[in-house]
């Protein structure tokens, strides 16, 4: 079973994550921190995320890739499918990174420990996909850092999470 659970995404000012099955904007460093916080973890991902993953990083390199389907005849090669959060998990022993998406994270979010969010400051027009709220009596702020200017002229943050020790399970 997962020790540690880790949410990971980015989302606009208005919590947006994606449109039209896409990332709405580019920010080459938070692909960088994505990249060193999965790690050569377990990623854990829904069959829309796992779509949407350029053919070259498909699988995700040097990481168990696990995707959630409701579908008996996703062609999902390099990962391991499963039909439920609860059956990802199970096969998972160690930290895991849930990568997305919008369902995929509300259904996490009640056995998450830690969330790593990057903080987009724009509105996403036609936004179709958004992050789970994240309530202040479950979760602790464990660092926020600096607004940054991206290479790409976009303005983000690093806003991490840890849940409370109160409010565990």
């Amino acid at each position: 079973m997962a020790t540690t659970i880790t949410l990971l995404w980015a989302q606009d000012r208005s919590g947006a994550i994606g449109r039209a099955n896409t990332i709405p904007w580019h920010v080459p460093e938070d692909m960088r921190r994505f990249r060193e916080l999965t790690g050569t973890h377990p990623v854990v991902m829904g069959r829309k995320t796992w779509e949407s993953l350029p053919d070259r990083f498909r699988p995700l390199p040097n990481r168990r890739n696990v995707v959630i389907t409701r579908s008996a005849a996703l062609d999902a090669a390099g990962a391991e499918i499963v039909h439920t959060l609860d059956d990802a998990l199970e096969l998972i022993t160690g930290p895991v990174t849930v990568i997305g998406g919008g369902q995929i994270y509300e259904v996490a979010m009640t056995s998450a420990t830690h969330l790593r969010v990057t903080e987009i400051d724009m509105l996403v027009e036609s936004a179709d996909t958004f992050a789970p709220e994240i309530d202040p009596y479950v979760w602790d702020t464990s660092d926020t850092g600096e607004w940054q200017t991206s290479s790409t002229g976009t303005r983000y943050r690093f806003v991490d999470y840890v849940r409370h020790a109160l409010v565990r399970g």
